[in-house]
This record gives C-alpha cells, sequence and structure tokens, in this order.
C-alpha cells in the first residue's frame, strides 16, 4: 500500500468523531477513506483469493498502541460478529450491543467464511507488541478457553513481525495474542474483515 494512502487514512481517523476504546476505534468503516482502502483492487483481490468472488468487506477497527495507550489481549479466538438483526437460531449467542451495533457470538459455520487483513500504519516490529499467533489453530474449529489455554501453555507461538504497508491475513477462529509494547514509537494496525457474502449460514452482517 502506497504510504500516501496510509497517511491519509491514518488522519481520518484521528480527526473522526467515532468514540475511542483504550485499544483504538471500533466500527471505522462509516469513514469514506476507510471504506474506500477496505474495496482497495490489491486488498479485496487478497481477501477474494481466499474466500471467493462474491467477498465483500463488513467491518474494520483500527487497533492503536501509544505511549499514553498501551494494552495487552490475552489468547483468544474472535468469535463476534455484527448483525442487522436478532436471529435466535441454534449457534448463534450471547448477544450484546456494542457502540449500537448488534453482535452474536457466531458458529464455526460462518467464522470459515471470514478473513480478516491487518493493514499495518506503522511498522510492527519485536517491541512494539506485535500480533502472536499460534499456527494452524483456526482448523480446530470454536475453542474453550480451557482449551486455549492448554494451547498456549504448550504451542510455541509465531510473533508476526510486519513493515509499514504491510498486510497480514488472518482468520477470526486463529488463537492469537498481544503483548504491551516497549518502544516508544506508534504500532497503530487498520484490522479491515471481509466474509464470503453479505450473509453467513442465513444471517444478514452488518456494515461497521
Amino acid at each position: 500500500m502506497e504510504h500516501r494512502e496510509l497517511a491519509d487514512v491514518a488522519a481520518d481517523l484521528a480527526a473522526s468523531a467515532l468514540s475511542r476504546s483504550r485499544a483504538g476505534t471500533r466500527h471505522a468503516m462509516s469513514i469514506p477513506s476507510v471504506a474506500a482502502i477496505a474495496q482497495h483492487g490489491k486488498l479485496r483481490a487478497l481477501a477474494q483469493s481466499i474466500l471467493g468472488p462474491s467477498t465483500v468487506p463488513y467491518r474494520a477497527t483500527l487497533f492503536s498502541k501509544t505511549r499514553d495507550a498501551n494494552w495487552l489481549v490475552a489468547w483468544h479466538q474472535d468469535t463476534a460478529l455484527p448483525l442487522e438483526e436478532r436471529d435466535d437460531r441454534p449457534g448463534w449467542g450471547p448477544w450484546s450491543v456494542k457502540e449500537g451495533v448488534l453482535y452474536a457470538h457466531a458458529p464455526e459455520c460462518a467464522l470459515a467464511q471470514v478473513i480478516a487483513l491487518r493493514l499495518h500504519l506503522d511498522d510492527s516490529t519485536a517491541d512494539t507488541g506485535p500480533l502472536r499467533v499460534i499456527p494452524e489453530t483456526h482448523k480446530q474449529g470454536v475453542l474453550t478457553d480451557n482449551a486455549i489455554h492448554e494451547l498456549a501453555t504448550h504451542t510455541p507461538p509465531i510473533t508476526c513481525i510486519v513493515p509499514r504497508g504491510g498486510v497480514l491475513a488472518m482468520r477470526p477462529l486463529l488463537v492469537h495474542a498481544s503483548s504491551k509494547s516497549h518502544s516508544e514509537r506508534s504500532r497503530r494496525v487498520l484490522h479491515v474483515e471481509y466474509a464470503a457474502g453479505p450473509c453467513l449460514c442465513d444471517v444478514k452482517l452488518a456494515v461497521a
């Protein structure tokens, strides 16, 4: 990705009126430059190469580690999806609302049709709290907390070092974590999620 494009989207994220948590900004697809970069030819082509020609972006999140907002994430899988409306069919739930958007924890049939592309707005180095993953765990389905703990205890993780402008693709069921940064430099990642279509297991996704 061109550095000019990265600078433009970073500036728009910084200037947006979206609410921010300690970790960053949710529901960034409402920012025009973010929506545009999610539809970018290279990013969408990469997502389509994995999920097929009907692939659509549906959610974008900025994760931002700075000197003043330094945080860690324990080992976990990403299992919640934003949905247009509540549908109490088996495998979906529990339900919640985050900043006005309805969410449900999703079954494996839906999560297997999702890919996240992590666009790095800064260099992600060993000392800036990079993503760490336990390889092949996305093939094991939705895991219990105890199973994730066992994997994290006994399986060596991989640390994902990515330069500014680089893109890392990951499945939501890949067990992952990140530690706090030990650097003065920022580590910002635009996490864009794509689905194989606007509906997963007959449930309609919300754009967030």
